[in-house]
């Protein structure tokens, strides 16, 4: 990727990886970038870095428009990898004496992460930094999504560096939302779902401080993904009704089978569910990634979920999937579960008492088979679905 020209003295010099699929167990099938802003003003800045395996890249964008020495300080928004792995690189190349600007606990990171004595300014809520003709102010971020989090606004252009913040894992030749258009919501919408949902409600105090700040924004620029600049707002209100966690008539049917039973039983509730104007369908856990599943659950209200019962536990994708969505802890959920067995049958009890664990409302018993389902044990499973489904629509 080019440097791209985002206003006046101002470029996003960073990166595509074209080519990665996975990122921490979320599957990433655009890819990616590792976006770093450039602002050229009496003072030069770096906000941001790249992954390392990308910053030889990286540093010869940032040629293309001035010589690296020429930059007068780093911004460090956020210590992750994807965003400080170029750090070391790029502070030899510049100047390991030049100031490195970052949260308090981004300087503590950042010194375990690299062990280099860099000239680090850890800075205060608030705090400014004048450029020149600009000025930039931080404002930390603290577990959205590290501790280390900080955004960088620059005051007279309005516009936030928002680090991981309102981001998406896409990589593509778009760089601004009115490029890609509505095409980059499902993006945004997984990359909160599976990374930000937890911090919902600190996401909500967040927007709450920079109302009462009256910040205006005239483009939001994420270190992954597009820059928001025709619109800035829809990402805003988008992250302020999925951090409500406000839910559709929507049910997601989560299951794993072994030999087709609890899918035959995933089905039937489905069916069950669409008799009640629900949206649902049935989501077998090794046809579809665990990321995926979790955007549907983002704004789902009902989760059911399925399993066998193997050597007297969960089949094992379906444990790992509830342990996902545990680190996520979704609210304002009804919950149920099913599941068939041969000769012990724990599973349902083992999914209820994990979705119990989670603060979602269980409304049925579940519904147990062993074997292979007749057609009372179907007829019980779609009346789950339809129980569940009266619930949801009232």
């Amino acid at each position: 990727m080019k440097p791209v020209k985002i206003a006046k003295d101002i470029y996003d010099v960073g990166v595509n990886d074209w080519n990665i699929r996975d990122f921490h167990g979320y599957t990433t099938d655009h890819g990616t970038s590792y976006n770093a802003f450039l602002i050229l003003d009496k003072k030069t800045v770096l906000i941001d870095t790249v992954k390392a395996d990308f910053a030889d890249q990286l540093i010869d964008n940032i040629s293309k428009i001035i010589d690296p020495k020429k930059i007068d300080y780093v911004v460090s928004n956020h210590t992750e990898m994807d965003h400080s792995g170029g750090l070391p690189r790029v502070m030899h190349k510049i100047g390991e004496e030049k100031p490195l600007f970052c949260s308090k606990m981004g300087q503590k990171n950042l010194s375990r992460h690299f062990r280099q004595k860099w000239n680090y300014h850890p800075v205060e809520n608030g705090e400014e930094l004048s450029l020149g003709s600009r000025t930039i102010t931080f404002l930390e971020t603290r577990m959205l999504h590290w501790p280390d989090s900080m955004f960088s606004y620059l005051k007279e252009d309005k516009i936030l560096f928002s680090s991981d913040a309102f981001g998406q894992h896409y990589a593509g030749q778009e760089k601004f939302d009115d490029m890609i258009g509505e095409a980059v919501m499902p993006h945004a919408k997984k990359y909160f779902a599976n990374i930000l949902l937890l911090y919902s409600p600190l996401i909500l105090k967040l927007v709450e401080q920079v109302t009462n700040l009256k910040l205006e924004f005239n483009m939001i620029c994420p270190d992954h993904g597009v820059l928001w600049r025709k619109d800035p707002g829809k990402i805003i209100n988008a992250y302020i009704n999925w951090s409500r966690q406000e839910a559709k008539n929507k049910a997601v049917v989560i299951y794993d089978t072994m030999w087709h039973s609890t899918e035959k039983m995933a089905e039937a509730i489905v069916a069950g569910l669409s008799e009640h104007g629900v949206e649902a369908k049935p989501m077998h856990l090794r046809k579809w990634n665990r990321s995926d599943i979790m955007t549907e659950v983002l704004d789902a209200k009902a989760i059911i979920v399925g399993s066998p019962t193997l050597n007297n536990g969960l089949f094992p994708t379906v444990s790992d999937f509830l342990t996902y969505m545990k680190g996520l802890k979704p609210k304002n959920k009804i919950g149920a579960a099913f599941g068939s067995y041969g000769w012990s049958g724990e599973s349902v009890n083992l999914i209820k008492t994990e979705l119990e664990s989670m603060g979602i409302e269980i409304i049925d018993p579940g519904v147990k088979v062993q074997y292979v389902p007749d057609d009372q044990s179907m007829e019980a499973c779609i009346e789950l679905g339809k129980k569940t489904g009266k619930a949801i629509t009232g």
